[in-house]
């Protein structure tokens, strides 16, 4: 059989914004092709809860992301195989990124023991015993047949220091290398190195440069939003983008929240992933320009208008904001249509940040997005300070919110 001589992952920057380092930039994998920037929803087990593959379809999300430690615990890789892989079992015909399983050594501590061999988990479905090693990460994740993998890091809390940061960020490096030499379909498959370091940036650029001496299509920044301030964590994000090739997509782990995804697309991140946005929505939470509205609060009993007028996701389209009160939390379907319209919410975000920077208004677009979200406070500080250091200023704040009571009081006239 001839070998696909075509890359499975390539990418190529379309427009870049004249101030920031913001880019907007075309993926294409063996799946499909893939807009940056781009959020990825997370379907953990091969499935987003409440949410169907043709209802993603429908609103045009181009990647997603599951877990290799939690898909090879179950349904295991005999039967991923056996599938013929993760886009078929879970009837999937797009892109589809892997996590390593690093993140469970931060999540599930108590059940693991890392070594430098790899790490040892105890099951929390049968309490059975599983080292996860870099090779065996591989293989699972080239069972999955996603189009983009991650090799499996040593990943510390962003609040631990000393020795074990400079350990872990050390051990990645030569996890990686088990990884590459692991791969087995790299064909199709393409395995994305992830930075380590913690909040120290020389621990980080050291990292970065190891990283960049392998033969590789993509990166991951990682060990971040674990619990540090946001100061520490857009600091870490510069540095890094700083650093990393302008040709190859960058992606910074377990991002979500809607103003940290402006702000590091400012940083030039092109891709994110989040459980936000779906857990969010099992607890009657919607996502709107200015936050959430918790759809439990009583004051939404009579209010029969959509979630967003602006928004056409099919939640909106047919259901009221009264209906949604009546069902959130009560009825399993509440968790589907909120889903639907906080996986839409995050999609159009990528989407309208995309238009921006290809048409040079990005600038323009982060201070309208910033005066929307902040409706009732003034812009955070670590905000103002992450897009100053990309050339973005925003109002002084005390004219801001002055500027925004006066609209307010202006609209209720």
């Amino acid at each position: 059989m001839a070998t696909n001589k075509v890359p499975p992952l390539t990418y190529k920057v379309i427009a870049e914004c004249s101030a920031s380092k913001a880019r907007a930039g075309l993926m294409t994998v063996r799946h499909s092709e893939v807009n940056t920037p781009v959020f990825m929803p997370v379907g953990t087990q091969g499935t987003m809860k409440g949410v169907l593959p043709d209802q993603l379809i429908d609103l045009n999300c181009q990647i997603l992301l599951s877990n290799t430690y939690h898909l090879g615990m179950r349904p295991g890789i005999d039967i991923l195989k056996k599938a013929g892989g993760l886009h078929k079992f879970m009837s999937w015909p797009r892109a589809i990124l892997t996590d390593s399983g690093g993140f469970q050594m931060v999540s599930l501590l108590q059940l693991a023991e890392i070594t430098e061999e790899g790490v040892n988990f105890r099951s929390p479905f049968d309490n059975s015993e599983c080292m996860l090693t870099p090779e065996h990460s591989i293989e699972i994740q080239n069972a999955i047949g996603a189009d983009i993998m991650m090799q499996l890091d040593d990943v510390v809390k962003t609040t631990t220091t000393g020795p074990r940061v400079e350990e872990a960020m050390h051990r990645t490096i030569r996890w990686v290398d088990r990884c590459i030499k692991a791969h087995a379909r790299d064909d199709d498959q393409s395995l994305f190195p992830i930075v380590q370091g913690g909040l120290d940036p020389e621990l980080r650029k050291k990292c970065v440069s190891g990283l960049m001496e392998r033969k590789v299509r993509g990166y991951a920044v990682g060990g971040l939003s674990g619990g540090e301030s946001k100061d520490e964590f857009w600091r870490t994000v510069h540095t890094c983008t700083d650093l990393l090739p302008k040709d190859k997509p960058r992606y910074l782990m377990g991002v979500g929240f809607a103003a940290d995804l402006v702000v590091c697309v400012a940083l030039g991140i092109d891709m994110f992933d989040c459980v936000f946005p779906t857990r969010t929505a099992r607890f009657g939470c919607a996502l709107v320009m200015e936050g959430q509205l918790n759809l439990k609060n009583k004051k939404y009993a009579l209010d029969l208008r959509p979630i967003d007028e602006d928004c056409e996701c099919s939640t909106c389209k047919l259901y009221t904001r009264s209906y949604l009160h009546h069902i959130a939390t009560i009825e399993s379907v509440s968790c589907s249509l909120l889903s639907v319209h906080n996986i839409a919410f995050q999609l159009r975000l990528m989407r309208t940040m995309r238009k921006a920077i290809e048409q040079d208004q990005f600038p323009a677009f982060v201070k309208d997005f910033m005066s929307k979200h902040f409706v009732d406070e003034p812009v955070p500080k670590w905000i103002r300070e992450a897009l100053t250091a990309v050339n973005i200023q925003l109002p002084n704040s005390t004219e801001d919110t002055a500027e925004k009571k006066h609209k307010r009081a202006s609209e209720s006239q």
